[in-house]
């Protein structure tokens, strides 16, 4: 029983392990991301794949939503769990106006859910206010109504 107890926990440590900081990467360069370092006082990350119907569907109102914000009150990013080339592909026919990074790691499940999602779902959205460390998780596609509703919630519970 204890054998078994310590290699379930070297398992559980060797996967954590496994999410890293570069497994987040610009999908055209290959250049490292990272979502703490956006700067506004909302961020919002989009996790989505090109093979997602509404995924798809929701990133052309995502991209003019994102369009009529105030310069620097939204940082607005999508992170693909793709290949650079689907998603190149995807943007010549849908192109969007917020950056597109790729997850590149190895286990999208237990990188996903370090961003509140669980069940491994997609498209998943988290609209964060990180000076007050609130976050809200949005599983399915968001519209630009539920994207005013979050990002009035979190400047509301942060005063931002």
């Amino acid at each position: 029983m204890k054998l078994l107890s310590a290699v379930l926990l070297a398992a559980a440590l060797t996967a954590a392990g496994s999410v890293q900081a570069a497994d987040i990467q610009d999908w055209k360069t290959g250049a490292p991301k990272n979502p703490a370092a956006l700067k506004a006082p909302v961020r919002i990350v989009n996790l989505w794949a090109t093979w997602c119907g509404p995924c798809r569907k929701e990133m052309p109102a995502m991209s003019a939503w994102y369009q009529k914000q105030p310069k620097g009150s939204v940082d607005l990013v999508g992170i693909a769990l793709d290949s650079s080339d689907n998603i190149g592909k995807f943007l010549k026919q849908t192109p969007v106006s917020y950056p597109v990074w790729r997850y590149s790691g190895n286990d999208s499940r237990v990188w996903m859910k370090t961003f509140g999602n669980n069940v491994g779902a997609l498209p998943f959205t988290t609209v964060e206010a990180p000076k007050c460390s609130y976050r809200q998780t949005i599983l399915g596609e968001v519209t630009p109504k539920k994207l005013d509703e979050a990002v009035k919630t979190a400047r509301t519970k942060c005063r931002v």
